[in-house]
């Protein structure tokens, strides 16, 4: 199991989360990047993200929750960037932003909201190395993990090994301790900001690796 750490928080700036993250072994540090427009918040431009990779030691799993993905991904390919994933539903021609960011050596995700089909994105499984299943409405920290989302992970797991791909899935809203435990056998990858950066960061990420 792979860990991502969101920096998205209430409570302390992004700062002082990669500080935190930098003292533990997590695998990527999360950047939930918002355009005020795709989303209703909006958080950092690329000056604030230019600092951050100034200051983080690990590599930045992107989630771009944004109208225009295509103006960001030149600009984070030339950072630490693992991946870069994109919303289906912001996009017209999701194929065009995969090519786009995959040209940039990048490896790709693609995510999908809470009330949008799994299956909608079966035709671009093969084309993608991630799918993000959103499992909170996007846009806020904080929020309760919606239950719903159990069945797209159950249906999407088997999609990819009926298919024999090698895509990975990964989960992002409302995980702690208790709804890991729903969800750890169906994903490759659990991103969380909240419960990570209440206390024992280090234990909790351990935690999620071990399990």
């Amino acid at each position: 199991m792979k860990v991502s750490g969101s920096i998205l928080s209430s409570k302390i700036t992004a700062k002082e989360a990669i500080e935190i993250y930098n003292k533990t072994n997590i695998d990527y540090i999360h950047l939930d990047i918002m355009d005020g427009k795709f989303v209703e918040n909006k958080t950092w431009t690329m000056s604030d993200i230019n600092k951050f990779s100034k200051i983080a030691t690990k590599s930045f799993d992107v989630h771009l929750m944004v109208n225009n993905p295509d103006k960001y991904i030149d600009e984070l390919s030339m950072m630490n960037t693992s991946y870069i994933t994109f919303h289906y539903e912001a996009v017209k021609k999701p194929l065009d932003v995969i090519n786009h960011i995959k040209n940039n050596g990048i490896r790709c995700g693609i995510a999908i909201n809470p009330d949008t089909k799994v299956s909608d994105i079966f035709p671009l499984l093969k084309e993608v190395d991630l799918v993000l299943i959103m499992s909170v409405v996007p846009g806020s920290s904080g929020q309760s993990f919606m239950e719903s989302v159990l069945y797209k992970l159950d249906v999407l797991r088997k999609e990819i090994n009926e298919k024999k791909l090698n895509t990975l899935i990964s989960i992002d809203g409302g995980i702690n301790d208790e709804t890991f435990i729903k969800v750890k056998d169906n994903i490759d990858i659990v991103v969380s900001a909240s419960y990570l950066l209440e206390g024992n960061t280090k234990e909790k990420i351990d935690n999620f690796k071990n399990n």
